[in-house]
């Protein structure tokens, strides 16, 4: 494994409400309308249904929101994604929201679980989005996309597997993690080959974004 660090080490991130939202992200209010009423399908459907930690709905401009939005900061020019272990459409909802109006955006939510699924549809049905909804395991689909994405799907020992067919078939690999990002990366280097690129997340001072590439299975996970 190679691994490149960036420098940066923020210590202290000032917590990003709709306005920072929209001021770091340049959407138009119609894309803010959009993420408001995904806050609260997320809150409706969090209720019955374990998508994200209760705690978050009330920071969601800056842990969902924002954390899945600065995704395109790193890939501007992409049009196709696909959101492995898609759940509760975090990042693949945000991006389908702020990508709407480029030609050929799409965004595959690719999720296993069927109930989660469900959610996903209502999502994309009620507010429109470029999106296509995979109840399948992310391994077993046949996607072209120029970026694969995941957050909070698996450790990055099988998530590797998961995306390994997307890369074979050109994608880049662009990965939100957490804390425990350098001891997950050591596990995989033991089943795993490649070259990984660790960017300081705008959203949280303790998580990173992992960009992998050159991917090849050294021994059988």
């Amino acid at each position: 494994m190679s691994v490149a660090s960036a420098p940066l080490v923020i210590e202290d991130l000032d917590p990003v409400d709709a306005a920072a939202f929209q001021r770091l992200t340049g959407c138009s209010d119609e894309r803010l309308a959009e993420l408001t009423r995904f806050q609260a399908l997320l809150a409706e459907w969090n209720a019955v249904m374990n998508l994200v930690g209760p705690a978050t709905i009330s920071t969601y401009w800056n842990r969902h929101a924002w954390d899945s939005a600065q995704l395109l900061r790193l890939a501007p020019e992409a049009r196709t994604w696909a959101d492995l272990g898609a759940g509760a459409g975090l990042p693949g909802v945000v991006l389908a929201i702020l990508l709407k109006d480029l030609p050929g955006a799409k965004v595959h939510l690719v999720e296993s679980m069927a109930k989660r699924c469900r959610f996903l549809r209502v999502v994309a049905d009620e507010l429109a989005l470029p999106v296509e909804i995979h109840n399948a395991r992310a391994e077993d689909l046949d996607l072209k996309v120029d970026v694969v994405t995941a957050r909070a799907c698996a450790p990055m020992v099988r998530l590797l597997g998961y995306a390994q067919p997307y890369l074979k078939r050109g994608a880049t690999a662009w990965f939100l993690k957490g804390q425990d990002v350098a001891s997950e990366l050591a596990e995989a280097a033991t089943y795993w080959k490649f070259e990984s690129d660790l960017r300081p997340s705008l959203s949280d001072p303790r998580g990173q974004i992992v960009q992998v590439k050159g991917l090849k299975s050294v021994r059988k996970v």
